[in-house]
Protein backbone atom coordinates (compact mmCIF):
# COMPACT_ATOMS: atom_id res chain seq x y z
CA UNK A 1 0.00 0.00 0.00
CA UNK A 2 1.29 3.46 -0.89
CA UNK A 3 1.60 5.79 2.07
CA UNK A 4 -1.58 7.84 2.39
CA UNK A 5 -1.70 11.61 2.69
CA UNK A 6 -2.37 12.70 6.27
CA UNK A 7 -5.88 14.04 6.76
CA UNK A 8 -6.36 17.80 6.56
CA UNK A 9 -2.97 18.65 5.08
CA UNK A 10 -1.92 20.30 1.84
CA UNK A 11 -1.14 18.05 -1.10
CA UNK A 12 2.28 16.44 -0.92
CA UNK A 13 4.80 17.45 -3.59
CA UNK A 14 5.66 13.75 -3.81
CA UNK A 15 2.46 13.33 -5.80
CA UNK A 16 4.25 14.99 -8.72
CA UNK A 17 7.08 12.43 -8.61
CA UNK A 18 6.65 9.30 -10.75
CA UNK A 19 6.03 6.12 -8.73
CA UNK A 20 8.86 3.71 -8.00
CA UNK A 21 12.20 3.69 -6.19
CA UNK A 22 14.89 5.40 -8.23
CA UNK A 23 18.44 4.11 -7.78
CA UNK A 24 20.41 7.31 -8.26
CA UNK A 25 24.00 8.49 -8.69
CA UNK A 26 25.55 11.55 -7.11
CA UNK A 27 27.58 13.31 -9.79
CA UNK A 28 29.49 16.48 -10.54
CA UNK A 29 27.38 19.11 -12.32
CA UNK A 30 30.31 19.39 -14.73
CA UNK A 31 30.58 15.74 -15.83
CA UNK A 32 32.99 14.27 -18.30
CA UNK A 33 31.58 12.24 -21.19
CA UNK A 34 32.99 9.08 -19.62
CA UNK A 35 31.21 9.88 -16.33
CA UNK A 36 27.88 10.14 -18.14
CA UNK A 37 28.52 6.90 -20.00
CA UNK A 38 29.58 5.14 -16.80
CA UNK A 39 26.35 6.05 -15.03
CA UNK A 40 24.14 5.07 -17.95
CA UNK A 41 26.04 1.79 -18.34
CA UNK A 42 25.09 0.94 -14.75
CA UNK A 43 21.43 1.36 -15.68
CA UNK A 44 20.96 4.55 -13.65
CA UNK A 45 18.62 7.24 -14.97
CA UNK A 46 18.45 9.75 -12.07
CA UNK A 47 21.19 11.95 -10.58
CA UNK A 48 21.67 14.41 -7.73
CA UNK A 49 24.16 17.27 -8.01
CA UNK A 50 25.92 19.83 -5.79
CA UNK A 51 27.39 23.25 -6.47
CA UNK A 52 27.98 26.46 -4.49
CA UNK A 53 26.60 29.98 -4.52
CA UNK A 54 29.02 31.15 -7.21
CA UNK A 55 26.98 29.11 -9.71
CA UNK A 56 23.63 28.97 -7.95
CA UNK A 57 21.09 30.41 -10.39
CA UNK A 58 18.03 29.32 -12.32
CA UNK A 59 20.02 29.56 -15.53
CA UNK A 60 22.80 27.30 -14.31
CA UNK A 61 20.41 24.76 -12.79
CA UNK A 62 18.37 24.67 -16.00
CA UNK A 63 21.52 24.23 -18.10
CA UNK A 64 22.58 21.25 -15.99
CA UNK A 65 19.11 19.75 -16.22
CA UNK A 66 19.23 20.04 -20.01
CA UNK A 67 22.77 18.61 -20.23
CA UNK A 68 21.93 15.50 -18.22
CA UNK A 69 18.63 15.05 -20.07
CA UNK A 70 20.58 14.81 -23.32
CA UNK A 71 22.13 11.65 -21.87
CA UNK A 72 18.91 10.15 -20.55
CA UNK A 73 19.42 11.34 -16.96
CA UNK A 74 16.91 13.20 -14.80
CA UNK A 75 18.18 15.67 -12.20
CA UNK A 76 16.12 14.94 -9.07
CA UNK A 77 18.03 17.14 -6.64
CA UNK A 78 20.56 19.96 -6.53
CA UNK A 79 22.34 21.08 -3.38
CA UNK A 80 24.20 24.30 -2.63
CA UNK A 81 27.08 23.72 -0.20
CA UNK A 82 27.26 27.43 0.73
CA UNK A 83 23.84 27.26 2.42
CA UNK A 84 24.33 23.81 3.96
CA UNK A 85 25.77 23.19 7.46
CA UNK A 86 25.88 26.93 8.12
CA UNK A 87 26.64 28.08 11.69
CA UNK A 88 25.25 31.52 10.77
CA UNK A 89 21.79 29.98 10.36
CA UNK A 90 22.02 27.47 13.22
CA UNK A 91 23.47 29.88 15.78
CA UNK A 92 22.03 33.24 14.63
CA UNK A 93 25.41 34.79 13.88
CA UNK A 94 25.53 38.38 12.52
CA UNK A 95 25.27 37.23 8.88
CA UNK A 96 22.26 34.99 9.51
CA UNK A 97 19.73 36.99 7.52
CA UNK A 98 22.06 37.19 4.54
CA UNK A 99 22.46 33.40 4.61
CA UNK A 100 18.72 32.85 4.92
CA UNK A 101 18.11 35.06 1.90
CA UNK A 102 20.84 33.20 0.02
CA UNK A 103 19.07 29.94 0.84
CA UNK A 104 15.73 31.29 -0.35
CA UNK A 105 17.30 32.38 -3.66
CA UNK A 106 18.64 28.84 -4.06
CA UNK A 107 15.12 27.44 -3.64
CA UNK A 108 13.67 29.99 -6.06
CA UNK A 109 16.31 29.08 -8.65
CA UNK A 110 15.48 25.38 -8.30
CA UNK A 111 11.81 26.12 -8.76
CA UNK A 112 12.38 28.16 -11.90
CA UNK A 113 14.59 25.40 -13.32
CA UNK A 114 12.02 22.71 -12.54
CA UNK A 115 14.24 20.71 -10.16
CA UNK A 116 12.10 19.25 -7.37
CA UNK A 117 14.43 18.62 -4.44
CA UNK A 118 17.36 19.84 -2.35
CA UNK A 119 19.09 18.46 0.77
CA UNK A 120 19.69 20.65 3.82
CA UNK A 121 21.78 19.87 6.94
CA UNK A 122 21.59 21.89 10.17
CA UNK A 123 25.00 21.13 11.70
CA UNK A 124 26.81 24.20 13.09
CA UNK A 125 30.19 22.49 13.44
CA UNK A 126 30.44 20.17 10.48
CA UNK A 127 30.91 16.46 9.88
CA UNK A 128 33.26 14.66 12.26
CA UNK A 129 35.64 11.83 11.42
CA UNK A 130 38.80 10.34 12.87
CA UNK A 131 41.52 8.62 10.87
CA UNK A 132 40.45 6.53 7.84
CA UNK A 133 40.24 2.82 8.59
CA UNK A 134 40.30 -0.39 6.61
CA UNK A 135 37.19 -2.40 5.96
CA UNK A 136 36.73 -5.62 3.99
CA UNK A 137 39.76 -6.59 1.95
CA UNK A 138 41.71 -3.51 3.00
CA UNK A 139 39.34 -1.01 1.35
CA UNK A 140 39.82 2.46 2.84
CA UNK A 141 36.79 3.90 4.59
CA UNK A 142 35.75 6.73 6.86
CA UNK A 143 36.00 5.98 10.55
CA UNK A 144 34.84 7.74 13.67
CA UNK A 145 35.96 6.97 17.21
CA UNK A 146 34.41 9.25 19.82
CA UNK A 147 37.36 8.69 22.17
CA UNK A 148 39.73 10.12 19.54
CA UNK A 149 37.52 12.86 18.08
CA UNK A 150 39.17 16.27 17.96
CA UNK A 151 37.93 18.06 14.85
CA UNK A 152 34.90 18.56 12.63
CA UNK A 153 34.89 20.11 9.18
CA UNK A 154 32.68 21.45 6.44
CA UNK A 155 34.48 22.34 3.23
CA UNK A 156 37.44 24.53 4.25
CA UNK A 157 36.13 25.31 7.75
CA UNK A 158 37.54 23.42 10.74
CA UNK A 159 35.95 23.13 14.21
CA UNK A 160 37.99 22.18 17.28
CA UNK A 161 37.09 21.05 20.79
CA UNK A 162 36.30 21.98 23.47
CA UNK A 163 34.10 24.84 22.20
CA UNK A 164 33.74 24.62 18.43
CA UNK A 165 31.71 27.82 18.06
CA UNK A 166 33.14 30.09 20.75
CA UNK A 167 30.71 29.42 23.60
CA UNK A 168 28.06 27.07 24.95
CA UNK A 169 24.68 27.25 23.20
CA UNK A 170 21.38 26.10 24.66
CA UNK A 171 18.85 23.82 22.98
CA UNK A 172 16.29 26.60 23.19
CA UNK A 173 18.55 28.89 21.15
CA UNK A 174 19.11 26.29 18.45
CA UNK A 175 15.42 25.42 18.22
CA UNK A 176 14.44 29.09 18.01
CA UNK A 177 17.00 29.63 15.26
CA UNK A 178 15.75 26.59 13.36
CA UNK A 179 12.17 27.87 13.54
CA UNK A 180 13.25 31.32 12.31
CA UNK A 181 14.95 29.77 9.28
CA UNK A 182 12.66 26.91 8.31
CA UNK A 183 9.41 28.87 8.41
CA UNK A 184 10.82 31.29 5.86
CA UNK A 185 12.37 28.57 3.73
CA UNK A 186 9.22 26.44 3.79
CA UNK A 187 6.99 29.20 2.41
CA UNK A 188 9.37 29.75 -0.50
CA UNK A 189 9.62 25.99 -1.08
CA UNK A 190 5.83 25.72 -1.26
CA UNK A 191 5.64 28.64 -3.69
CA UNK A 192 8.30 27.09 -5.91
CA UNK A 193 7.22 23.44 -5.66
CA UNK A 194 10.58 22.36 -4.20
CA UNK A 195 11.09 19.71 -1.51
CA UNK A 196 13.63 20.27 1.29
CA UNK A 197 14.98 17.06 2.85
CA UNK A 198 16.72 17.56 6.20
CA UNK A 199 19.76 15.33 6.63
CA UNK A 200 20.62 13.83 10.05
CA UNK A 201 23.60 14.99 12.06
CA UNK A 202 26.75 13.06 11.23
CA UNK A 203 27.71 11.62 13.60
CA UNK A 204 24.36 11.83 15.44
CA UNK A 205 25.65 13.06 18.79
CA UNK A 206 23.10 15.28 20.61
CA UNK A 207 25.71 17.74 21.88
CA UNK A 208 29.18 18.29 20.49
CA UNK A 209 31.65 21.09 21.04
CA UNK A 210 29.25 22.99 23.25
CA UNK A 211 26.48 23.04 20.64
CA UNK A 212 23.25 21.00 20.45
CA UNK A 213 22.92 18.97 17.24
CA UNK A 214 19.17 18.60 17.13
CA UNK A 215 18.85 16.14 14.25
CA UNK A 216 20.18 13.22 16.27
CA UNK A 217 16.94 11.84 17.72
CA UNK A 218 13.70 10.64 16.13
CA UNK A 219 11.49 12.72 18.42
CA UNK A 220 13.43 15.85 17.45
CA UNK A 221 12.71 15.18 13.79
CA UNK A 222 9.01 15.01 14.61
CA UNK A 223 9.28 18.31 16.48
CA UNK A 224 11.19 19.97 13.63
CA UNK A 225 8.70 18.89 10.99
CA UNK A 226 5.84 20.13 13.16
CA UNK A 227 7.57 23.52 13.43
CA UNK A 228 8.02 23.68 9.65
CA UNK A 229 4.36 22.69 9.18
CA UNK A 230 4.84 22.27 5.45
CA UNK A 231 4.36 19.41 2.98
CA UNK A 232 7.56 20.61 1.30
CA UNK A 233 9.81 20.05 4.32
CA UNK A 234 10.71 16.44 5.02
CA UNK A 235 13.67 14.16 5.56
CA UNK A 236 16.71 12.96 3.69
CA UNK A 237 17.02 9.74 5.66
CA UNK A 238 20.66 8.74 5.77
CA UNK A 239 20.54 5.08 6.76
CA UNK A 240 24.24 5.28 7.65
CA UNK A 241 23.67 8.06 10.17
CA UNK A 242 20.71 6.17 11.63
CA UNK A 243 22.92 3.12 12.05
CA UNK A 244 25.70 5.22 13.56
CA UNK A 245 23.32 6.40 16.27
CA UNK A 246 21.73 3.01 16.89
CA UNK A 247 19.52 2.97 19.96
CA UNK A 248 20.20 6.66 20.65
CA UNK A 249 17.76 7.55 17.87
CA UNK A 250 14.86 6.06 19.83
CA UNK A 251 13.61 3.98 16.89
CA UNK A 252 15.43 1.88 14.31
CA UNK A 253 15.85 2.85 10.66
CA UNK A 254 13.00 0.66 9.42
CA UNK A 255 10.56 2.15 11.92
CA UNK A 256 11.69 5.64 10.91
CA UNK A 257 11.20 4.87 7.22
CA UNK A 258 7.67 3.63 7.84
CA UNK A 259 6.78 6.66 9.94
CA UNK A 260 8.14 9.32 7.58
CA UNK A 261 6.71 7.58 4.52
CA UNK A 262 3.26 7.47 6.12
CA UNK A 263 3.55 11.22 6.74
CA UNK A 264 4.70 11.74 3.13
CA UNK A 265 7.88 13.31 4.47
CA UNK A 266 10.42 10.82 3.08
CA UNK A 267 12.05 12.53 0.10
CA UNK A 268 15.48 10.93 -0.30
CA UNK A 269 17.45 8.01 1.17
CA UNK A 270 21.23 7.66 1.58
CA UNK A 271 21.95 3.94 1.35
CA UNK A 272 25.01 2.99 3.38
CA UNK A 273 26.05 0.66 6.16
CA UNK A 274 28.42 0.78 9.15
CA UNK A 275 30.09 -2.01 11.09
CA UNK A 276 28.75 -0.94 14.53
CA UNK A 277 26.95 1.97 16.21
CA UNK A 278 28.63 4.70 18.24
CA UNK A 279 30.95 5.27 20.00
CA UNK A 280 33.09 3.80 17.20
CA UNK A 281 31.98 3.03 13.67
CA UNK A 282 33.55 2.37 10.28
CA UNK A 283 31.61 2.91 7.08
CA UNK A 284 31.71 -0.36 5.23
CA UNK A 285 30.25 -1.96 2.12
CA UNK A 286 26.47 -2.18 1.93
CA UNK A 287 26.61 -5.98 2.30
CA UNK A 288 29.15 -5.97 5.14
CA UNK A 289 27.73 -3.93 8.03
CA UNK A 290 25.48 -4.73 10.96
CA UNK A 291 22.27 -3.83 9.08
CA UNK A 292 20.68 -6.22 6.59
CA UNK A 293 20.23 -3.68 3.81
CA UNK A 294 17.72 -5.85 1.99
CA UNK A 295 15.31 -5.16 4.83
CA UNK A 296 15.78 -1.42 4.19
CA UNK A 297 15.09 -1.79 0.46
CA UNK A 298 12.14 -4.10 1.08
CA UNK A 299 10.62 -1.60 3.52
CA UNK A 300 11.01 1.22 1.00
CA UNK A 301 9.18 -0.91 -1.54
CA UNK A 302 6.45 -1.80 0.95
CA UNK A 303 5.72 1.86 1.77
CA UNK A 304 5.61 2.86 -1.89
CA UNK A 305 8.63 5.16 -1.70
CA UNK A 306 8.96 7.16 -4.92
CA UNK A 307 12.03 9.27 -4.19
CA UNK A 308 15.69 8.56 -4.86
CA UNK A 309 18.06 6.15 -3.13
CA UNK A 310 21.75 6.96 -3.52
CA UNK A 311 24.96 5.22 -2.45
CA UNK A 312 26.89 7.34 0.02
CA UNK A 313 30.43 7.45 1.48
CA UNK A 314 31.54 4.39 -0.48
CA UNK A 315 34.75 2.63 0.66
CA UNK A 316 37.58 3.06 -1.84
CA UNK A 317 38.26 -0.15 -3.73
CA UNK A 318 41.70 -0.72 -5.31
CA UNK A 319 42.86 2.44 -7.12
CA UNK A 320 39.67 3.66 -8.81
CA UNK A 321 36.75 5.25 -6.91
CA UNK A 322 34.37 4.14 -9.65
CA UNK A 323 34.86 0.51 -8.64
CA UNK A 324 33.11 1.01 -5.32
CA UNK A 325 30.33 2.95 -7.00
CA UNK A 326 29.77 0.21 -9.58
CA UNK A 327 29.74 -2.50 -6.89
CA UNK A 328 27.32 -0.55 -4.70
CA UNK A 329 24.92 0.46 -7.47
CA UNK A 330 24.88 -3.11 -8.78
CA UNK A 331 24.13 -4.48 -5.32
CA UNK A 332 21.37 -1.92 -4.79
CA UNK A 333 19.77 -2.74 -8.13
CA UNK A 334 19.75 -6.42 -7.20
CA UNK A 335 18.14 -5.66 -3.84
CA UNK A 336 15.49 -3.56 -5.54
CA UNK A 337 14.73 -6.28 -8.08
CA UNK A 338 14.29 -8.80 -5.27
CA UNK A 339 12.07 -6.39 -3.32
CA UNK A 340 9.90 -5.80 -6.39
CA UNK A 341 9.52 -9.55 -6.82
CA UNK A 342 8.67 -10.17 -3.18
CA UNK A 343 6.52 -7.13 -2.44
CA UNK A 344 5.23 -6.32 -5.91
CA UNK A 345 5.75 -3.20 -8.00
CA UNK A 346 4.34 0.05 -6.69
Amino acid sequence: MTASQPTGTKASPLERIAPGIKITAQMSPEPRDQDLKFVRQMGVDHVVLWTDSSKSSAEYYASRKALFAEHGLTVYGFGNSDVHNQPAIVLALPNRDAKVEEYKRHIQALGKAGIPYTTYAHMPNGIWSTEPEETRGGAIARGFDLAKAEEGHWRDQRYHLPLTNGREYSEEEVWDNFAYFIRQAARVAEDEGVMIGIHPDDPPIPRLGGVPRIFSMFENYKKALAIADSPNVGICLCVGCWLEGGEMWGVDAITAIRYFAEQQKLFKVHFRNVHAPLPHFVETFVDDGYQDMYQIMKTLQEVGFRGVVIPDHIPRMADDPRLGTAFTIGYMKALLRRAEEEVGRR
